[in-house]
């Protein structure tokens, strides 16, 4: 199983960076999001965006395109002119699960983009109603398997992480599971909340308010160990339900071709904005361990774990509906 990239040139120790570079006086940047506005990585997307604009004196502007499991977005990107002026952040999704889930893609994951850096390894929450009548993963386990009927859990997307760790739940651990596919995690969120749905995958920064009031619990958190975000909530892995441990991360990518100054230019301004105290704080409340690669470790992670997303995703007989 995963255990993430090297920790050569990624963990955020104190770092020489180079000065910011000039400003370029073109159109501004473009930084496609391939989520729902409000959603964690559009979030993200947003404070990235503030701290790149100050630090390279050039707007850079959020382009929120979702739906299709981020291939929308990043046909976008892929599509787009490779002058430094466009670049998509987007989850292992897009590199790593789509191409063993669909016959076609309108991009090629190996020659539609050039890798810019890793950003963060994150973590996802299942969450139910706060007042389900269980209160952890084996109690959510024999709940449903008590109802009688396929309980409903949402994820934000078809061949999404959190899709494929529902499949997992369904297939290993036998759990009478249907998965319902959304356009980002907060209509997933909304939909249970709403009674619609009977549980939802998604991140901790997108549970935290619905929890903190009280309308949502924490059931189990995906990822080999427990998130700075949310340390009371326990691991699959801790409750006995393994095969949930593969981490997600998130990354930047330019189109192909992008000049490799370009690259070196978007990536110290992303590095910059990572190695920021308060961006940090923000990534860690996400429930996001922050990292900065170069752009061969970023190529070299998805090459190392697309095979073992693939073999999940075999494993879990996903399929796109």
């Amino acid at each position: 199983m995963s255990r993430g990239p090297t920790r050569r040139g990624l963990l955020l120790a104190p770092v020489a960076l180079a000065a910011p570079a000039r400003a370029q006086p073109n159109r501004p940047i473009r930084l496609v999001s391939p989520f729902n506005p409000g959603g964690a990585i559009d979030v993200l997307a947003r404070m990235l965006a503030e701290r790149m604009a100050a630090d390279l004196g050039q707007p850079v502007v959020v382009e929120a395109k979702p739906g299709a499991n981020t291939i929308l977005g990043a046909e976008v990107v892929a599509k787009a002119a490779p002058d430094g002026t466009t670049f998509l952040l987007t989850t292992s999704s897009t590199h790593l699960n789509n191409p063993a889930l669909y016959r076609e893609l309108p991009y090629d994951p190996q020659r539609s983009f050039a890798p810019i850096t890793l950003l963060s390894m994150g973590t996802v929450l299942l969450i139910a109603p706060g007042a389900a009548p269980f209160a952890d993963a084996p109690g959510f386990a024999a709940w449903a398997r008590a109802q009688g009927r396929p309980v409903r859990y949402g994820s934000w997307g078809v061949g999404s992480g959190g899709h494929l760790y529902g499949e997992l739940l369904r297939t290993r651990h036998a759990l009478p599971l249907e998965h319902v596919a959304y356009r980002g995690e907060q209509p997933a969120i909304l939909d249970m909340l709403g009674g619609r749905i009977d549980a939802t995958f998604c991140s901790p920064v997108g549970a935290k308010p619905q929890i903190e009031r009280g309308a949502a619990k924490a059931v189990a958190m995906t990822g080999e160990r427990r998130s700075a975000a949310m340390p009371e909530v326990a691991t699959f892995g801790e409750q006995g339900f393994d095969g949930l441990g593969l981490p997600i991360f998130v990354a930047a990518w330019a189109p192909a071709g992008t000049p490799a100054p370009a690259v070196a230019r978007l990536r110290e301004s992303l590095a910059r904005a990572v190695a920021d105290p308060a961006m940090r704080a923000a990534m860690i409340a996400q429930g996001q361990t922050p990292v900065v690669s170069a752009p061969e470790e970023l190529a070299a992670t998805v090459a190392r774990d697309a095979p073992r997303w693939a073999e999940l995703i075999r494993i879990s007989g996903a399929r796109v509906e």
